[in-house]
Parts: C-alpha cells; sequence; structure tokens
C-alpha cells in the first residue's frame, strides 16, 4: 500500500512540475534575530531539477528498510548550517536521536538516546515546523525509507558522520523548490506547496534525499556538493558511490489551512513561510553494523524488510 500511494504521488508531482507557473506567495517577517541563512538556501540546477522529479515518481520494487522516527523535540538550532550556534536558526522539529542540539557531533549522537525504532539508529533527522494558525503542530508520525530504486546491487551503507540538506528554505516559488512535495492521506494529488487537505484526511509529506555521493566528503560548504541526484537514475561520473535514496514520510493531525513552516526572510526567522520553502537534514549516527547489515540484507539482496531489518516480502 505504501509503495502504490508514493507511486501516485510522484506520477502527480511530475505533471506539477511541468505545470509549475512560478507562482510567488508573499509572506511577512516577524520579530526575530536578523543573521545570515546561506546554508539553507540553494538554487538547484535544471539538470538535478529534473532528477528529483524523476526520483520522486521512480518505483521502489521490493528494496528497502525503514524506521520509525517520533517527534522528539523543537529548537531553534541546526547543528549542520549553524553549528555551535545555538537559537540562531528558524524553529526545527527534530526527530530521532533525542539529544540533537547546535552542539551535536557524531559523538555526542552515538551517546544519546532516540526515538527511532530500530533503536540502532541515532541519526538526526530534523525538518521546519509546521504551524497550524500561528500554533506549532508535532507530526503524527514519521517514517524514515532507504530504498534501492537503482543500481540496488551496487549500493553502499553511509559513511559514519556523513551529513547533508536538502531542499531550497529561501524559494520565493514554487518552481525553485522542487523537493517540496505536499499531498493529503488517502489522496494522490501533491504540490509543492500546501494543500487544503478535507475533513477526514491528514497533511503529509515526502521528502526524497539524493542517491549519489562523491566518495570523499562527509560534508560541504553548501551542505549539498558531496551529493548529487542521479540523472536519468544514473549516478554521475563526478558523484558515483551508490547510497540509498533516503525519504521521509511525515504526516501531521491537521487538514484544512492556515498552514505555514518555520522559515527565514531576509535574515530574519519566521514562523509563516510558504509549504515551498520546505527542507530537510541528515546527519548519518547508525550503528554501523546494523546500517550494513541492512544495506546487505534489504536493500543489495532487493527485499522489503521491517523496522528489525529483516525482509517482510520479496
Amino acid at each position: 500500500m505504501h509503495v502504490k500511494a508514493r507511486g501516485a504521488i510522484g506520477a502527480a508531482a511530475v505533471a506539477a512540475a511541468l505545470a509549475v507557473t512560478g507562482l510567488i506567495v508573499g509572506y511577512q517577517p516577524v520579530n526575530a534575530v536578523k543573521t545570515s541563512h546561506a546554508g539553507h538556501g540553494f538554487a538547484y540546477s535544471a539538470e538535478q531539477a529534473r532528477a528529483i522529479v524523476e526520483q520522486q515518481a521512480a518505483p521502489v520494487r521490493g528494496s528497502e528498510f525503514r524506521a520509525n522516527c517520533p517527534a522528539s523535540h523543537r529548537k531553534m538550532d541546526d547543528p549542520i548550517v549553524f553549528q555551535n550556534q545555538p537559537g540562531v536558526s528558524h524553529m526545527h522539529q527534530f526527530f530521532g536521536n533525542k539529544t540533537t542540539d547546535a552542539y551535536s557531533t557524531l559523538t555526542s549522537l552515538r551517546a544519546g538516546g532516540t526515538t527511532c525504532n530500530p533503536t540502532a539508529d541515532r541519526s538526526a533527522y530534523w525538518v521546519p515546523t509546521l504551524y497550524k494558525n500561528g500554533q506549532p503542530i508535532a507530526p503524527d508520525t514519521v517514517t524514515i525509507y532507504y530504498q534501492g530504486i537503482h543500481d540496488k546491487e551496487k549500493a553502499v551503507a553511509y559513511p559514519q558522520g556523513l551529513r547533508y540538506v536538502v531542499g531550497n528554505s529561501k524559494a520565493t516559488s514554487p518552481d525553485q523548490n522542487p523537493a517540496a512535495r505536499w499531498s493529503c492521506t488517502t489522496q494522490s494529488p501533491s504540490d509543492r506547496n500546501f494543500l487544503n487537505c478535507p475533513p477526514g484526511t491528514k497533511v503529509e509529506t515526502y521528502l526524497d534525499f539524493p542517491t549519489c555521493w562523491n566518495g570523499r566528503d562527509l560534508d560541504s560548504s553548501n551542505h549539498r556538493d558531496h551529493m548529487a541526484f542521479a540523472v536519468g537514475l544514473v549516478c554521475p561520473a563526478s558523484h558515483p558511490v551508490v547510497v540509498p535514496r533516503l525519504e521521509f514520510l511525515i504526516t501531521y493531525p491537521v487538514n484544512g489551512t492556515g498552514l505555514s513552516l518555520g522559515g527565514t526572510v531576509n535574515g530574519v526567522n519566521v514562523t509563516n513561510a510558504p509549504g515551498y520553502t520546505f527542507h530537510g537534514d541528515f546527519l548519518n549516527a547508525w550503528d554501523a553494523a546494523e546500517l550494513q547489515r541492512r544495506v546487505s540484507n534489504c536493500i543489495n539482496a532487493g527485499y522489503v524488510c521491517g523496522t528489525d531489518g529483516n525482509p517482510i516480502q520479496q
């Protein structure tokens, strides 16, 4: 059921991407400290933007494992973009590692607790906080998928401490952030901005991460260049190492209108950014042996595995 829903939403995203007109939605900042947020903003090349949309529609054919990672805490911290600078970022919702803050390192995360099942996953995951009518909303459920969507036999486990950011928090129109993808539970249409989900449904978002690594760097100056999306589902020569696709599936217990995100406008942190500024961060702190077991037994071998890392279907 999950694969069918994801495929339907992915197809809708392709159609939306081809039809997008660049509508600009205005929003105003609230009182906050002004600072540089260059690390959050990123303009994807036309080739990479197309690769993102293509990847959203790619079917998952029996090659994945998952972690269920309920919401943990909210902070105005970002240990990737604003390392050692507490309170500088816009408000983020963290899930997975319970200790994630501005000072987090691989060592501190490996020593911390986690909301994830399995507990072998002590990675830090975060996204901007969702607001409804100005009130923060914690996710209802968070599922983290690791998937083999191309060259699954070649996929390798993420190295310890790998970190990167996906999306464009400084987008001023939907076409500037092909990573954003909002939908409603039980329904297939998706959009880069919030949808008006009807009663009886919930807001949900999928966020897909790249599958190609340069094989050398755990980070880069803009927190993206060491990773790349596969063009035509083939990793470019500059990023030849295949890794599983990381995908967030986040469901929120709200519907209707009045939705916004934590974000930044002209260096000022806000709580009313539009849906098309959605983005996400990942800092790998899995137990290395358990991550490798899952990549070998699930991704490389072509099985769908549960949270225990054992196959549940072929």
